[in-house]
């Protein structure tokens, strides 16, 4: 079994995840925070927004409902706030090594608008100042807004410049836990997991904008006056049958007979109705046969990009030493958890694998429970509401119905002292 580093995190839980690190063959394990009770001791809750009054606080709690309500994460509290939170590790370089990146996030509240995301920091980082303007070598996860955003960020920095993906990736806009999992090969080529599903894959070199490409199209390439792109053409050996031209389109109706009545010096000389020719078979065409001389559809050629200059170390991060979470959320509720930082895509399936074993159906049903409990409250809610303004409504009635009494009795008093005083 390799060395396996935990980078000051506290111990895992129970048996089954002991067990599972004997997966661990020949990788190592930098950072995982599953967040048990001394998590508090591992990260550190940036001053970022607090003067202003704009900073949120993170719970730990396993949300509103759970597969495990002691399997507990980290939650953002309070809406329209900034949350900015981190933890160091000891300082991890992917040179010439696989990395991996994973964690579980829970969207529990209608977002309306804000990230879900995670960060990886190189370099010293001031974490009681960790906050928007920080950078970062890395960041991956959710960002949704209204109904046009729910996508799934995934930016890579390069020589102190961040490139986000090329692809239009999104994110699950369910309200249970997801698991995110990122692996960088030293070839430059990654994987995209969603719950240990690949969603997508490829490599740095295509799928980033940071290095031109390494082909390009021929600027001032001409198909050649030869090049035969006809798949199809008429067969040169067919000959039309000899009186083919002849044939009329149409032809006098056999059938229709001469009217009785019809008189030649008063209606004319009579004609049967033309009917369409059965013999008759449209132009003349020659059949189609297979071009001998098809080269194919002629493409513009690509050619080697003199611009491009090719980088080893693409792939290579400045070497990495924090993990932080900072977003801004219009509405709170999100749940971090299960954070995994290694070089093994073997350790981080199997840490999926039994999570969402033990916890996905429970979970399931621990959310539609609860919906059902949110949709009672709402009706109740609405019920309330509707009473009130009928109450409301009855009570205007009453009002305006004694309001126009007390009108037409001093109108009348009125009218009746006047005749007095007459």
């Amino acid at each position: 079994m390799g060395r396996l580093r935990r980078g000051g995190v506290g111990l895992l839980r129970g048996a089954v995840v002991l067990a599972s690190l004997l997966l661990v063959v020949s990788g190592e394990v930098i950072f995982e925070e599953r967040f048990d009770d001394d998590w508090g001791s591992r990260w550190v809750k940036s001053d970022w927004k607090r003067s202003e009054g704009k900073a949120g606080t993170f719970k730990h709690t396993a949300g509103s409902y759970s597969g495990d309500p002691d399997d507990r994460g980290i939650q953002t509290t309070s809406d329209a706030k900034h949350f900015a939170i981190s933890a160091k590790f000891p300082e991890f370089s992917n040179k010439n090594r696989t990395l991996v990146v994973q964690y579980s996030i829970k969207i529990e509240q209608d977002i309306e608008c804000g990230g879900a995301y995670i960060k990886l920091m190189s370099g010293y980082v001031n974490q009681k100042k960790f906050g928007g303007d920080t950078p970062y070598s890395f960041m991956f996860g959710p960002d949704i807004c209204g109904d046009q955003t729910k996508k799934l960020h995934l930016i890579l920095s390069y020589q102190g410049q961040n490139y986000p993906i090329k692809k239009d990736l999104k994110c699950e806009t369910d309200k249970l836990t997801h698991f995110y999992t990122f692996i960088l090969r030293p070839d430059a080529s990654y994987s995209l997991l969603v719950d240990n599903r690949e969603r997508e894959f490829g490599s740095m070199y295509t799928d980033w904008d940071i290095l031109p490409p390494r082909k390009i199209k021929e600027s001032n390439a001409k198909k050649p006056k030869d090049w035969d792109d006809r798949e199809y053409i008429e067969d040169p050996n067919e000959v039309k049958p000899e009186g083919y031209d002849s044939i009329p389109k149409e032809i006098p109706d056999p059938k229709d007979k001469k009217p009785e009545s019809w008189d030649d010096d008063d209606d004319g000389v009579w004609k049967p109705r033309m009917i369409p020719n059965p013999e008759y078979k449209g132009r003349w065409k020659r059949k189609k046969i297979k071009n001998p001389n098809y080269k194919g559809k002629w493409k513009i050629p690509w050619i080697d990009n003199p611009e491009f200059e090719d980088d080893p170390d693409l792939y290579v991060l400045k070497p990495l030493q924090y993990v932080g979470i900072e977003v801004w959320q219009v509405k709170a509720g999100s749940v971090f958890d299960n954070i995994l930082i290694c070089d093994d895509p073997e350790y981080a399936r199997s840490v999926v694998d039994e999570v969402r074993a033990a916890n996905k159906e429970a979970e399931k049903e621990a959310f539609e429970e609860a919906e059902k409990r949110r949709k009672a409250r709402e009706d109740e809610e609405a019920r309330r509401a509707r009473e009130e303004g009928e109450k409301r409504r009855r009570d205007r009635d009453r009002h305006r119905g004694r309001d126009r009494y007390r009108d037409r009795y001093r109108g009348h008093h009125r009218r009746y002292d006047y005749h007095d005083e007459l």
